[in-house]
């Protein structure tokens, strides 16, 4: 079947109600982490409704649901996460949070939304349909390994995919503009602690004690030698020193620091460069004082590269797909997403979406109390997720 161009535009066009009910349903009842019963439970729902077969509890409360195509063709995972943030909610919108302490603070909500309206018209095109389409609904992306957890589980195989797709509202930028980069797109994260051990003693007597408060302070600055002096300026790279624990008496000099972190790479290069420089300088410097230390680096996620034969030819129809869109080839950022674990073993593609309206208020960053999106986003996402899902089974994409 040929498909023609804005076809899945026009059709999430009409389901934007439903997009909006959705989203803000998911909004009002935030759940974190990996345990999401509500949330899986209402998706999970909807997807019967379609009457797909849905498998629930992978990876915990991760959903999974196939859409297969009357035709053989390829398999095409299509994945949104679930999960909110452990914040206060304070915009005061008539859908704000429901449940204290927790809020969809980075628009999760908003993709769980769009993958019910994808789902919704992919399966309503099933009997024209070449391939199949693996919806993945995932819990546990804000730093849980809810990627890793449902891959433990089984979710890229029977059937394994060929290609995989997903993307993030963005409130950098504006309802219109898209932002898709071949290559490294968002960083890995590492999380560093650092644990300095002196000997503690009177304040007024500094010399009857090993000061690993002092020992902490000069890390601290040499780690910020790490990037500027061992990186390429052409690369890019963040080490950020965030937790700082010592004493708590203002006369006594502590026996014990702990320091926690953040770092930051695109490249396995840059990684190995950084990670081995954090090693040498807190070992050295601890040494220089007299201090012992024990250093843990911990990978929370892998640097997200999107494939770039598939990124090359998405790049190509988005002017076709969306009236004068902004449209972005080198957009990167220093944070990190766990749908770098499925695009490390299937090829794909992960882009970002511009969500923000400032003039409705809507312009908070990510991961802010008073963040919320443009709801326009949502009709945008669905059309750009199914036209392009489409287009790979059919092979259109890369003609």
């Amino acid at each position: 079947m040929t498909v023609e161009m804005r076809q899945f535009m026009e059709a999430a066009g009409q389901l934007s109600e439903s997009l909006i009910l959705w989203r803000r349903d998911f909004h009002m009842h935030p759940e974190i982490g990996m345990d999401l019963p509500r949330t899986a439970a209402v998706v999970a729902e909807v997807l019967r409704g379609l009457e797909l077969p849905v498998q629930t509890g992978v990876g915990q409360s991760g959903v999974v649901a196939i859409i297969e195509g009357a035709q053989p063709g390829p398999v095409v995972l299509l994945r949104f996460d679930m999960d909110a943030l452990p914040i206060q909610e304070e915009t005061g919108a008539e859908y704000t949070s429901l449940n204290p302490g927790a809020m969809h603070a980075c628009g999760h909500d908003a993709h769980t939304a769009i993958g019910l309206g994808v789902a919704t018209i992919l399966s309503q095109a099933k009997d024209n349909m070449q391939g199949t389409i693996k919806l993945v609904f995932q819990p546990g992306e804000e730093g849980y390994d809810g990627a890793e957890s449902m891959i433990a589980e089984g979710v890229l195989e029977n059937p394994a995919p060929d290609y995989a797709l997903a993307l993030h509202v963005w409130n950098s930028n504006p309802v219109g503009w898209v932002g898709l980069t071949a290559g490294p797109a968002m960083a890995g994260s590492e999380h560093i602690v650092i644990e300095l051990t002196g000997r503690g003693g009177h304040a007024a007597a500094p010399h009857m004690t090993i000061d690993p408060v002092v020992a902490a302070a000069q890390i601290v600055t040499a780690l910020q030698s790490v990037v500027a002096r061992n990186v390429d300026p052409m690369e890019s790279a963040v080490v950020s020193i965030t937790e700082i624990k010592a004493g708590n008496v203002f006369n006594i000099i502590p026996e014990k620091v702990i320091m926690c972190g953040t770092v930051r790479t695109f490249t396995e290069v840059t990684r190995r460069i950084v990670l081995t420089r954090i090693r040498e300088i807190c070992e050295c410097v601890a040494q220089g004082f007299g201090c012992d230390v024990i250093i843990k680096l911990d990978t929370i996620t892998k640097p997200l590269v999107n494939d770039p034969a598939l990124t090359a030819a998405l790049q190509r129809i988005i002017p076709e797909l969306i009236t004068d869109v902004e449209l972005e080839t080198n957009c990167r950022a220093m944070v990190s997403e766990d749908m770098a674990n499925f695009l490390e073993r299937v090829p794909g593609s992960f882009f970002f979406m511009g969500s923000n309206n400032p003039e409705k208020g809507l312009d908070a960053a990510h991961h802010n109390p008073l963040f919320d999106i443009d709801e326009e986003v949502l009709p945008l996402g669905v059309g750009m997720i199914c036209e392009a899902a489409w287009q790979i089974l059919t092979g259109e994409l890369f003609v």
